[in-house]
């Protein structure tokens, strides 16, 4: 993964794969400055599962923002949830098949220069019915996926503007 921010946009462009299913991707960037930021994210499944949902945590010193003129939303993904406390996104109600790309834009209230997120991805058991995976989605939603092993990664940022 690599990342690029635009300090007079305060935008910040993140892309990069994923290849794992086992394991929750935690990503640490160095900004230039804290504050709020614009994240546009892009990933590539090269898993062999479908996701149905993908969530975003921030760290204690972050938050998502959470308003009328803030763009929240993912090509892939028709719908967003976001906590009242605004540290946990999932977008659901879409698909992201092996070898396809996702793309994910939302804002950051970043505390400091370092800020954490980690994601994690929801694929639908092969075993279960239709309407278990669609339960199971529901409760994820509301009471956010359960963390599994983590990935540390450390995305070098090339600042521009």
């Amino acid at each position: 993964m690599a990342g690029v921010a635009d300090v007079r946009r305060r935008v910040l462009m993140i892309s990069g794969a994923i290849d794992t299913t086992d394991h929750d991707v935690s990503v640490s960037v160095n900004l230039p400055e804290p504050g709020r930021w614009q994240v546009i994210k892009s990933e590539t499944n090269l898993t062999d599962k479908t996701w149905v949902a993908m969530q975003v945590v921030t760290d204690e010193d972050s938050t998502f923002v959470n308003d009328a003129d803030t763009l929240v939303l993912s090509r892939q993904f028709s719908k967003s949830f976001m906590t009242p406390d605004q540290r946990r996104l999932t977008f659901y109600d879409g698909e992201v098949r092996p070898g396809e790309a996702v793309l994910k834009v939302y804002s950051l209230d970043a505390g400091g220069r370092k800020p954490t997120y980690s994601y994690s991805r929801y694929s639908p058991i092969a075993t279960d019915t239709a309407e278990q995976s669609q339960q199971t989605l529901e409760e994820l939603i509301g009471n956010g996926m359960k963390q599994r092993p983590v990935i540390e990664l450390i995305v070098p940022v090339t600042v521009i503007g």
